[in-house]
Parts: structure tokens; C-alpha cells; sequence
């Protein structure tokens, strides 16, 4: 077992004379500050948020197994109203079929999903209070922006399932990029603890502000790796999802590539602007005219730049909340000469697709959606695949497998989710007469026809 200890230095100010001569304006600008003891630092900003933690149980379905089971999960959330509005991460509450919250004054409480965003990780809850109109204590939310590398932070949440704790730390990055996880924001990486259970749960500075909400955790050999969302981010997707009960991205079908390109060795001499890498086919930018190679310089006549990848998050961020259906205005450059062209951005809708359980197939379907199952949808833009297969089940036997692409059963073309529940309806309306299921799949590009017999109920063995 490594035990992790965190040493503070309370009076660590009054070792500053031992630095060297300090001026008499530096004197001026010291003194007292000898005096400062950081345990009230950190006690003075945990209890202006600490009261505001929320512990959140939930329960939620999963179907990657073959079949629909219900699971418990818990995590964390932070009051932000006085009227029981809540943040948490998409992930503690996605799929839940129920939400239960444990508030620090012992009260527990039902809560609703006002909406939630699979992109940035945010989720936005409401407390379903009844008849109660008692004002709740809540946090102030702060400025992530503001934040510097090296500024204390504390985690706070209930890790392992613990009603609530807190971890001191420092913000170890303040624009840190993942790949495939920083679309529209990087994020904050920190020191602090932050284990599971902690997710959805506030990052505090030593004012008492949430700057940001606790999404991953790491164990690294030099100590704990922790990723946080920033605020400012988590609070545009509130706004959004008050305003249209959703987080309501638009798309533009535009790939981007930063200026110095440093994991592709490419760099390009200019340092204004952002280079277009690819146009996704059928997107409003292609059919605008818009091509790899092409550097947007301006948006609707607001520079842009992306010279790393840590600044791509946030020009995607503004091509995100373009107004979706209203001609957008890009300045770019190509060829060494400024063009603009109009681009009409659309709804980018579902970034996940439809699951629905086949029982006695003993396999689960899921559609296929360009965001979530990019490599699926270049082979087929629309249907349904494999999501997970029972084992021991008829599915298992019959030789599917996980990301098959459903083309047709029983000659019946599949499209929709629709398609298969309504075709598996019928065959369990026949039991009696049928139990075979001839299921025409698209497995790696190639089309193969397969036997499903289901005439064992696995279930009953």
C-alpha cells in the first residue's frame, strides 16, 4: 500500500527574511503576512463550499453485456441555486433510471436531469424538493480562466462511494489536451486526489469559487494525475441547457489542424489563423466550399488562432455555438489570398445512438451515430450494430460478435432500432412454430449471413 502525504507549510511566509535583504518597499509589502496561517486559507474556502457538496447515487441501465442490467453507481455534484440546481459530470448520471442525492445537512432528495452533454462531460440536475421551498446553501462559482500553474486548489466529493471528503493540491496545468476528450474544452489538471466517486464534484481555489468539476483520475508513478472541467466551460452548457433543455452544439463538419503541428511535425510559417485539415463528407462546410489547406482567420469577424493543439478546444468551441441555421461568415486564406465564403451550421444532434436488448436473441443493438461510432458509419451512415453479445447466450453460438453491422434478419432490411424491435417482436409472438433467425451482417467491410438459433433460454438454465 503507498501512503501519500501532503505537508503544509502554515508558517512557510516566515522563513522570508532568510530569502535576503528586502527593500523597504518590500518590507512595506510583507508585513504581516508572516502571520498568515494557510490551514485558515483552507478552512475558510472548504466551509464556503463544502456545506454545497452533494453525494449522488444513481441507478442506470447498461446493455454491453448482451442484455439490460441495472447497476448501481455513485459520484459527486455540487449545488449551484439556492433552488437545488446542481452540476455534476454526464457520466455519473448517463442512463440513470433514478437519481438519489445526499445533501451535507442529512437530507436526501430525488433529482431530475435537466440535460446533459456527452462532449464536455457536464450535466446540469435539479433537486425534487416537493413541498419544501427552503432555501439551500450553494456554491459560487469562480473563473477558471484566471488560474495559474502552481495556484492551491481542493478537490472535494465522495470518493469510493464515502459520503464527502476533501484534497488539497495545486493546478498542475491549466490547458492540458487529450486526445479525443478535449473537442470543445481542455482541461485543468491538478494534484489534488481525485479518486472514483469524485467525479461531478467541485475543484475550489482558496477563495471558496468552484473552478472547475472533477471528471478523471490517474495513479502515476510521481503521485496522482487529476482532470478537471474547467468552469467557464460547465457554465455555458448550464445556460444552454436552461435555454433549450438540452446542450445544443452546432456542426460544422470542420477538422482542424493547429499551426505548429508538433505531433505531425508540421509546421506552418504563419502564426494567425487556424488550418482546415478535412471536411466531413455531406457537412455544411464542405458544401460551402470550404477545403483542406484553407486558414480560417476570422469567424463572423472575430479573429481565431490555433497554434497548438491546447488552443483547438476552444475555436471548435466557437464554430459550437455558432447560431445554428443562420448563415456564418469565415475568413480564411488560400493560396496566399484572403477569401470569405458563407457557411449555414446545423444541428449536430445525438452524439449517441438508440440501445435496445433482443431477450432470447441474447444480444443487444445499438445505431449507429457519426460521432460516437465513426468507423461504423463510413461503412453504413445509417442502422444499427452489434453492442453487446451474452455469454453463454444464442447469439455467442450462432458466431456474432460486438460491432457487426445488422444489414438484414429474416429478409427484412434493418435501418432503425425500430426495424429490429419490431422484427423481434413478431418472432417471440411465435416461439411455438419458429426459432431460427437468418441475420445478414457487415463484419470488417464484408457481408456475411448467420444462423441464429434460439430456441434455448439460456435464462432458465
Amino acid at each position: 500500500m503507498i501512503l501519500r502525504f501532503l505537508f503544509l507549510l502554515a508558517p512557510v511566509l516566515s522563513g522570508l527574511p532568510l530569502l535576503g535583504h528586502l527593500s523597504a518597499q518590500d518590507d512595506l509589502s510583507l508585513r504581516g503576512l508572516d502571520k498568515l496561517d494557510f490551514r485558515s486559507v483552507v478552512k475558510s474556502a472548504k466551509e464556503k463550499v463544502f456545506p454545497a457538496v452533494v453525494f449522488i447515487k444513481c441507478i442506470r441501465e447498461d446493455m454491453q453485456g448482451g442484455r439490460r442490467i441495472s447497476q448501481e453507481v455513485s459520484g459527486s455534484g455540487v449545488l449551484i441555486s439556492a433552488e437545488g440546481e446542481l452540476l455534476s459530470n454526464w457520466h455519473v448520471v448517463d442512463k440513470a433510471t433514478e437519481v438519489r442525492c445526499l445533501l451535507s445537512n442529512g437530507k436526501a432528495y430525488g433529482a431530475k436531469v435537466l440535460g446533459s452533454d456527452k462532449d464536455t462531460d457536464v450535466a446540469l440536475l435539479k433537486l425534487v424538493r416537493g413541498t419544501d421551498v427552503t432555501p439551500l446553501t450553494f456554491a459560487q462559482l469562480g473563473r477558471s480562466s484566471q488560474l495559474t500553474e502552481g495556484d492551491f486548489v481542493m478537490a472535494m466529493g465522495a470518493p469510493y462511494g464515502l459520503s464527502r471528503s476533501v484534497s488539497i493540491g495545486i493546478i498542475s496545468c491549466t490547458q492540458r489536451f487529450l486526445p479525443g476528450s478535449s473537442e470543445y474544452s481542455s482541461w485543468l489538471q491538478t494534484d489534488a486526489s481525485i479518486n472514483p466517486g469524485n467525479s461531478g464534484g467541485p475543484l475550489v481555489n482558496t477563495a471558496g469559487e468552484v473552478v472547475g468539476l472533477n471528471t478523471r483520475g490517474m495513479m502515476g508513478g510521481g503521485g496522482d494525475m487529476g482532470f478537471t472541467v474547467p468552469i467557464e466551460v460547465a457554465r455555458v452548457v448550464a445556460e444552454q441547457i436552461r435555454k433549450h433543455g438540452k446542450m445544443d452544439w452546432s456542426w460544422t463538419g470542420i477538422q482542424l489542424q493547429p499551426l505548429k503541428d508538433f505531433n505531425r511535425n508540421v509546421y506552418f510559417p504563419e502564426n494567425e489563423g487556424v488550418v482546415v485539415a478535412e471536411t466531413d463528407p455531406e457537412s455544411p462546410a464542405r458544401r460551402a466550399g470550404l477545403v483542406a489547406g484553407d486558414r480560417i482567420i476570422k469567424i463572423n469577424a472575430e479573429a481565431v488562432t490555433g497554434l497548438t493543439h491546447e488552443d483547438l478546444p476552444v475555436v471548435r468551441r466557437r464554430l459550437g455555438l455558432l447560431p445554428k441555421g443562420q448563415p456564418a461568415v469565415l475568413e480564411f486564406a488560400r493560396k496566399g489570398t484572403i477569401q470569405k465564403i458563407e457557411l449555414l451550421p446545423r444541428e449536430k444532434g445525438k452524439v449517441e445512438g438508440e440501445e435496445i436488448e433482443c431477450l432470447r436473441w441474447d444480444f443487444t443493438v445499438k445505431a449507429i451515430n457519426q460521432f460516437d461510432n465513426p468507423d461504423l458509419y463510413f461503412q453504413r451512415n445509417e442502422g444499427v450494430f452489434i453492442y453487446g453479445v451474452k455469454f453463454p447466450g444464442n447469439a455467442s453460438q450462432a458466431g456474432l460478435t460486438q460491432q457487426d453491422i445488422v444489414l438484414k434478419i429474416d429478409g427484412k432490411e434493418v435501418k432503425s432500432p425500430a426495424d429490429v424491435k419490431a422484427i423481434h417482436g413478431e418472432t417471440l409472438k411465435n416461439l411455438s412454430t419458429k426459432h431460427r433467425a437468418n441475420i445478414v451482417i457487415l463484419r470488417n467491410g464484408e457481408q456475411r449471413q448467420v444462423v441464429l438459433d434460439f430456441s434455448r433460454q439460456y435464462d432458465k438454465e
